[in-house]
């Protein structure tokens, strides 16, 4: 099966809008940009726009998920398996791609920007896991990938939130045993 190249126009277009994108994005809100800014600062047409984007919001979600994936190195992680390193490693690039993100951007992205990290992070773990499992699909490990993929989201925020003097890697090293091993509620402490 022969696969189709994108022409590579297309992507250096799409990549134009992007960048154009995210350098007004450090300008201005959120909420304040148009499409005729991005159109401007790209200098292209509106149809050009529509042709690669639904709409600001498409574009926002679109432009945010790429920059996650590549922080992330997806590909990287989606051939190991689920363990202390990897997961020091996914934790590193969700708070180094929230760091960019406060210093590149206004308010008005957290939530996108939760969604976003949440969705590439359950792909990821779901991948990892099933590749670990050697299953093609399975029910309870979806539902396992969400609860890693929204666990270490949430430790990622609490991490900004307090702990920003600490390293990543050091705050989310004490969990990660408990995580690997699983929860037994009978086990004495």
């Amino acid at each position: 099966m022969t696969q189709t190249k994108t022409d590579p126009r297309i992507l250096r277009t799409r990549k134009l809008i992007m960048d154009s994108f995210i350098e007004l994005s450090s300008k201005k809100e959120f909420k304040d940009i148009t499409v005729k800014d991005i159109t401007n600062e790209a200098m292209i047409n509106r149809a050009t726009f529509y042709y690669h984007f639904e709409d600001i919001y498409d574009l926002l979600d679109k432009a945010l998920s790429e920059v996650l994936f590549i922080n992330l190195n997806c590909n990287n992680f989606e051939e190991n398996e689920i363990n202390e390193e990897s997961m020091t490693q996914i934790f590193k690039a969700i708070t180094n791609f929230q760091i960019s993100l406060s210093n590149r951007c206004h308010r008005g992205y957290e939530d996108t920007i939760a969604r976003i990290i949440r969705e590439q992070l359950e792909i990821i773990f779901y991948k990892m896991l099933l590749r670990q499992y050697k299953l093609e699909e399975d029910e309870g490990l979806k539902i396992s990938a969400i609860m890693l993929a929204w666990g270490m989201y949430g430790a990622s925020v609490e991490w900004k939130r307090k702990s920003q003097n600490r390293l990543p890697e050091e705050f989310i090293k004490s969990a990660i045993p408990y995580i690997l091993s699983g929860v037994d509620v009978g086990a004495k402490i």
